[in-house]
């Protein structure tokens, strides 16, 4: 437990009321940096949840050599999901296991590309801002659709960006990572800022629409939900 904030276990807990719910995503808000990550960044890795059943939650997690994207590790998790389905708090039924499997690395990834919402939420504390505090580690919120706020379309090539905004803040960009194809919702984490989390997205998309190391660990979270109740 640090500065009155539950342990990744703890915060997916069934007893944490509604209420207790939002106090911790404030305290947590007030705990992020917003700014680019200091030191070489050589590792990165992606980070998908998804839920089998109402109770079940699986992660995988891959890491990669960055720039090159050469792939070197990955893992996944499953536990028992408690905490209802409550919008605005998913993060409290992601953050346990994804935590689970991030602690299975065999490497410590320098930045974590996630598939969901950084600051574009409505608290300004989505999954890649609470899994990053959480864990320590430098995100990227990557998201295929929009939670909060309003942009104009990017122009139609790879590259073209425009200001997501919320309640007159800048919150992140549509970012256009495929000539005509349809853009993403890019915002900062943990300890990253919006130029840098949209360099790295560009960067690691390849061939696709998605970043690479969330495509990868989109795929790897396909694979592991079949081989449940394998998977602990």
């Amino acid at each position: 437990m640090t500065r009155g904030i539950p342990d990744d276990t703890s915060l997916g807990n069934s007893g944490l009321t509604y209420p207790a719910a939002v106090s911790i995503q404030t305290h947590l808000r007030e705990r992020l940096i917003l700014v680019p990550p200091t030191g070489p960044i050589r590792i990165v890795a992606g980070a998908d949840v998804a839920f089998p059943s109402d109770d079940t939650a699986v992660a995988g997690i891959v890491a990669f050599t960055w720039p090159d994207l050469d792939l070197i590790d990955i893992a996944v998790a499953s536990m028992e999901v408690t905490f209802p389905y409550i919008p605005g708090l998913l993060s409290f039924r992601e953050v346990p296991v994804i935590s689970k499997a991030f602690r299975r690395l065999s490497v410590r990834p320098d930045v974590l590309f996630c598939d969901g919402q950084g600051i574009a939420h409505p608290r300004g504390i989505g999954f890649a801002c609470h899994v990053g505090i959480v864990l320590d580690v430098a995100t990227i919120g990557c998201a295929k659709s929009r939670l909060v706020g309003e942009a104009e379309d990017p122009a139609p090539e790879r590259g073209s960006s425009t200001p997501l905004t919320y309640k007159g803040q800048l919150v992140g960009r549509l970012v256009r990572t495929r000539d005509r194809v349809k853009p993403l919702y890019i915002s900062p984490g943990h300890r990253m800022d919006i130029p840098t989390a949209v360099d790295m997205v560009l960067a690691a998309c390849r061939s696709y629409r998605l970043p690479e190391p969330t495509r990868q660990a989109d795929i790897l979270v396909a694979k592991a939900k079949k081989l449940l109740p394998a998977v602990v």
